[in-house]
């Protein structure tokens, strides 16, 4: 941030081009910036020409594990990624059930993909807002350990992620963060290859989604 306030400062006011007469806050400014920053790693990750179109809990998810994996990570660190991110990392904890503190002390950890049992994992959000993609992972991870194909494919011909290049982006980053030889990284894969192989996508109105309720009876 160091570079970017210097040549903030040196101008007595910046003003937004698209919004005339408006002038940026020094805080607005440094939120931009970090997210460029945080754009810039987890690209890395993913492909820069991808990271720009990531949900910001996809994007904390990449930029905590390239960093910390799945060990304690301080919560200073966390705080900062959240902020970047535009998340708090209260959220993260609680409402979002992507972060875990065990033990003592104040550093937190990611939460397995298994041990992620909120209710709705991966479905819609309010006004049918599409799931963060690591959600989508990770609710087809545990759908797959069912052994029940049919609900994978239901539940990924439901979200739309057959043919979704980016899901399938962040799949492969997933894949590369987990550990070689690891139970998570074979199963992802398995996912991979079910993806690539195209398997057998449901048509989405001959099939309930899971935890939908089953239509009602017509009334005579």
């Amino acid at each position: 941030t160091g570079p970017a306030l210097e040549a903030f400062s040196r101008h007595p006011a910046v003003r937004l081009a698209d919004s005339p007469g408006r002038t940026l806050s020094v805080g607005d400014f440094l939120r931009r910036v970090r997210r460029m920053v945080v754009g810039f790693v987890v690209g890395r990750v993913v492909g820069r020409e991808a990271s720009g179109d990531l949900d910001d809990l996809t994007t904390y998810y990449l930029l905590h594990r390239n960093d910390f994996r799945l060990e304690p990570a301080p919560a200073g660190a966390v705080i900062l990624y959240a902020v970047s991110c535009g998340l708090a990392d209260s959220d993260l904890v609680r409402r979002l059930d992507l972060l875990e503190r065990r033990g003592s002390g104040s550093a937190v950890r990611l939460k397995p993909w298994h041990r992620r049992t909120a209710r709705g994992l991966g479905e819609p959000g309010p006004g049918g807002t599409p799931p963060p993609l690591i959600d989508g992972i990770h609710r087809t991870m545990q759908l797959w350990k069912t052994g029940e194909q049919r609900r994978v494919d239901t539940y990924l011909t439901a979200r739309g992620f057959w043919k979704n290049d980016l899901f399938q982006r962040v799949l492969q980053a997933v894949v590369e963060l987990a550990d070689p030889g690891s139970g998570e990284r074979s199963l992802l894969e398995s996912l991979q290859n079910h993806l690539g192989a195209g398997g057998a996508p449901v048509r989405p109105e001959r099939r309930h989604l899971p935890f939908a309720p089953p239509d009602r009876p017509t009334r005579p």
